[in-house]
């Protein structure tokens, strides 16, 4: 911090000594982020450092008159917000164990489902290979591409029946390669 900014701080805070509104609202606006950072450092928690920092906030101004060094407000007010995060971490040291142990089983299980996703995707894949040309064509226009079957049957220049009934066959078809798929293992 620069020695002005360290000026700036030192007059507000003897200013709140002596009652000032004004400089309890500047000198929260100066130092508010710092401290919900400070706060954050310790919770990993955007919501529970704002309330640290709001509550150091408190303490903060009932006991700025005890403050000998006003140069010092800045290293002081950040001990505040340490003290407070540390204590809560303490105070709610099985909620914080839960819910970590919750963010690791969902991170896993995310990272289950991603692969389970990518497998399912291969499977699905490999499988629409295996199909005639043209049912794996209208598959794809359909299901990927997000065509209308009306702007499949153009793209493809055949009925709208023949696209309805490709769609049709083609997801029988995929039906029972997915199924004897499953029997065989």
């Amino acid at each position: 911090m620069t020695n002005t900014n360290k000026t700036i701080d030192s007059l507000l805070v003897l200013q709140c000594q002596s009652g000032s509104k004004k400089a309890v609202t500047l000198l929260v606006k100066r130092w508010h982020r710092k401290l919900c950072k400070q706060a954050y450092w310790y919770t990993r928690d955007m919501e529970i450092s704002k309330d640290i920092a709001q509550d150091s906030w408190s303490t903060i101004f009932f006991k700025i008159n005890s403050l000998k060094d006003s140069n010092s407000f800045g290293s002081w007010a950040l001990t505040i917000v340490t003290r407070n995060a540390i204590n809560w971490l303490r105070k709610h040291k099985k909620e914080v164990e839960h819910l970590q142990a919750y963010k690791d089983c969902n991170t896993n299980r995310i990272e289950d489902d991603v692969q389970n996703n990518q497998n399912t995707m291969v499977l699905l894949k490999s499988s629409i290979k295996k199909l005639p040309y043209n049912q794996q064509l209208v598959l794809n226009l359909f299901y990927i591409e997000e065509y209308s079957i009306k702007q499949i049957s153009d793209i493809i220049n055949v009925s709208t029946g023949t696209v309805k009934s490709r769609l049709f066959t083609a997801r029988e078809k995929l039906k029972l390669i997915l199924k004897n798929r499953n029997y065989g293992k």
